[in-house]
């Protein structure tokens, strides 16, 4: 079972830009986005096989995220049921019969960390709600997470100590999550390849492989025996991110 989990920066935008032929090569079972950008009835794409569920920012043009899916669900849930978490469009959960699929735009902190204190808060309660589901089965967390958690994550840890998605606060709190029984799955396949999934626009950031990796797969501890491979699409253009993927075995 293939998941693919890729920031789009504005879908309306990327597809423009060879979405759809992206999307049919991929192949996969689902396919989580972030960063739609989109308002319902903006934008009509769908895809033979699939069917898609969508989370829209009370915001035009802002966050959003959406999943396509070959496998009907037993359920969706929109948001993390705590009002003031859930108008930004930033999560979309799936609850199929052996595990729920949570894709997740996490807020960015924003220059200055002007939003770190906000991005705190939205973290203690994603934490809890995820660990909620993972009482119940296994869960799958996707999406872009607005972190690089460790050193080896991002090109120049030096120079971004105190920038938004490497401070000190934001990489304390993936830590926390982790430890709530959830293992990254790229790091569990690759302790020490150094690969990345976003890069500024700005300084030809990509074309010099300056990069982050803010984008993640996460399971909960029972399905750690299940992750079959994990990769990093960084051949795959149309936005700053490039997506990445979970190949999970089928339950025994």
């Amino acid at each position: 079972m293939k998941l693919i989990s890729w920031n789009v920066n504005g879908l309306r935008a990327v597809a423009g830009k060879g979405f759809a032929d992206v999307f049919t090569e991929l192949d996969a079972d689902f396919v989580c986005l972030q960063e739609t950008k989109l308002q319902e009835g903006q934008l009509d794409l769908e895809f033979l096989g699939y069917t898609s569920y969508w989370n829209y920012a009370d915001k035009k043009g802002y966050s959003g995220t959406a999943v396509y899916t070959r496998h009907l669900p037993l359920s969706v849930t929109r948001g993390i049921g705590i009002d003031e978490h859930d108008h930004e469009g930033r999560v979309i959960t799936l609850e199929m019969e052996d595990f729920y699929l949570v894709n997740v735009y996490v807020p960015n902190s924003q220059d200055g960390l002007r939003r770190l204190d906000y991005r705190m808060q939205w973290e203690d309660a994603f934490r809890a709600y995820v660990s909620g589901l993972a009482a119940l089965k296994g869960v799958v967390i996707c999406g872009d997470m607005n972190v690089a958690h460790e050193e080896i994550d991002l090109k120049n840890p030096a120079t971004n100590h105190f920038n938004a998605g490497f401070s000190d606060e934001e990489r304390a709190k993936m830590t926390e999550l982790l430890g709530a029984g959830f293992i990254d799955s790229w790091r569990f396949q690759h302790p020490v390849e150094e690969k990345y999934s976003w890069w500024s626009y700005r300084m030809k950031a990509r074309e010099r492989n300056v990069g982050w990796r803010i984008d993640y797969f996460l399971v909960s501890e029972g399905l750690k025996e299940r992750i079959a491979s994990t990769d990093i699409l960084n051949d795959v253009f149309g936005s700053d991110h490039c997506p990445v993927e979970l190949v999970l075995t089928n339950p025994a």
